[in-house]
């Protein structure tokens, strides 16, 4: 796996090297646009929008608009130039818990792995982080920005995680209201969530759709016809609390059947 960022975590005067590779991936069925009269590929070309020729990746640079039609170009090298140690290193700039932040600020996951040297480092704020329960505020430059992230310890590593800074969260789009709920409702929607705990264990969820999509296409390249699944039955429920007792009903097992007292001689 290609590394997609390299640096050193700076933690007061400890310096760690670590790569940063990209936790997640995309598995869904991908697929190509195509013209419907041949069936032929579609591409889409980068042209030049004076002289009309089509032009490669070499022939792109980096220009910002500070007029109508006035450009000054930054090159690759000049945003290196302006980086300072600083912005090369991942600067711990504080340590708090991990429920003080709200999901909405994360972006995109990276394990950082310890690069050669930098092991004992490495391991020593992992577990230090993990025993007292801390995760770590840093900032870096990645690419031409500077990123604010989030350190993250696990049981035999660490994430990183990178967040979007409060000038990039959005409001709510419109205000709604807070109707005021009974006693009896909270009660039942708490007895609900109850019935309905159980711990996260990933390998139990799957992308049921995807799944149902790859069976779509392995048909349609076997020439079978494509059936739609039979609607689900929804119940007709419309009062709120009669709703919440048909969903506990629903979720809680059936009682086991109580057993007698064995026979003597049985």
């Amino acid at each position: 796996m290609a590394v997609s960022h390299k640096g050193a975590i700076s933690f007061g005067l400890v310096h760690i090297p670590v790569g940063l590779y990209t936790a997640t991936q995309d598995v869904d069925v991908k697929f190509n646009q195509l013209c419907k009269d041949d069936m032929s590929r579609v591409k889409y070309k980068k042209v030049c929008a004076s002289c009309g020729k089509e032009i490669t990746s070499s022939d792109i640079v980096k220009g910002f608009q500070y007029e109508p039609d006035k450009y000054v170009v930054v090159t690759d090298d000049e945003f290196e130039r302006i980086k300072t140690e600083k912005d090369k290193s991942i600067q711990i700039l504080h340590f708090c818990d991990l429920s003080s932040i709200r999901p909405i600020y994360y972006d995109k996951t990276y394990h950082a792995v310890p690069e050669t040297g930098g092991e004992k480092a490495f391991e020593l704020l992992r577990r230090a982080m993990r025993d007292e329960n801390k995760v770590a505020i840093a900032k870096t430059v990645m690419g031409s920005s500077e990123t604010l992230l989030c350190i993250i310890p696990t049981d035999d590593g660490m994430l990183i995680e990178t967040m979007f800074y409060v000038a990039e969260i959005k409001e709510l789009p419109k205000e709604f209201a807070h109707p005021e709920v009974s006693d009896a409702e909270l009660t039942m929607a708490k007895t609900l969530i109850g019935s309905m705990e159980k711990p996260f264990e990933p390998e139990a969820y799957k992308d049921e759709y995807q799944e149902r999509l790859r069976d779509l296409i392995a048909k349609k390249i076997a020439g079978q016809e494509i059936v739609a699944p039979a609607a689900e039955q929804q119940g007709n429920v419309i009062d709120l609390m009669d709703a919440l007792k048909a969903s506990i009903e629903q979720a809680e097992p059936p009682a086991k059947p109580k057993r007698g007292r064995p026979k003597k001689g049985a």
